[in-house]
């Protein structure tokens, strides 16, 4: 690879380029020990005073040895650009089904959950939570705030959609989790799925 490359940096054009940003699309397994990896790079190019963005997408060979150790093996090659799906999620709709006092019972418990779920051990969590459809995430985050619940009926149990707002107290990032939780009420409310 080194002697294919040699001629590729040139010193007789005046053009300068940046990496602005660098997107790994797909890692799959091309061998017993190589990978095939596709992703994008994106530029400025400085040629004068004029400055452009360009984005190019590539496939590479690596190798990585029994100690984890990687080494490319094959020259990035072009590829297909990655295009955007037109997909869009439906958004989902309440069901009448669900009264206001189940919605606000649910709310009350949700909140109370996501306020300790951060930093619960699991012991902590089976007490919220059936045969451990959440595992602990052990974070300093602090809760924030749900972000439109929707409530459906799901024969006895009630399911919920909803966006959790966290605030990483270690990097003061906001954090929005998803989740789709089923929940379960005998004499206290469990998420069971």
């Amino acid at each position: 690879m080194q002697d294919l490359n040699v001629d590729t940096i040139r010193t007789d054009i005046p053009t300068s380029s940046t990496v602005t940003d660098v997107i790994v699309w797909n890692i799959e397994q091309s061998g017993t020990d190589t990978f095939s990896a596709t992703y994008e790079v994106d530029q400025q190019i400085k040629e004068g005073e004029q400055t452009t963005a360009v984005k190019a997408t590539y496939t590479v060979k690596v190798y990585v040895d029994v100690d984890g150790d990687m080494v490319i093996i094959q020259n990035p090659t072009l590829a297909p650009t990655i295009e955007k799906s037109d997909y869009e999620p439906k958004t989902p709709e309440a069901g009448a089904s669900v009264d206001a006092d189940t919605i606000n019972d649910a709310t009350s418990f949700l909140e109370t959950f996501f306020k300790l779920y951060p930093t619960a051990t699991e012991k902590e969590l089976a007490y919220y939570v059936s045969d451990n459809v959440l595992e602990p995430i052990g974070r300093d985050y602090l809760y924030s705030e749900l972000i439109n619940p929707v409530f459906t009926k799901d024969g006895g149990n009630v399911k919920v959609k909803v966006a959790v707002k966290f605030l990483d107290n270690q990097t003061k990032a906001t954090l929005v989790s998803q989740y789709e939780l089923v929940l379960y009420k005998d004499s206290n409310w469990k998420i069971i799925m």
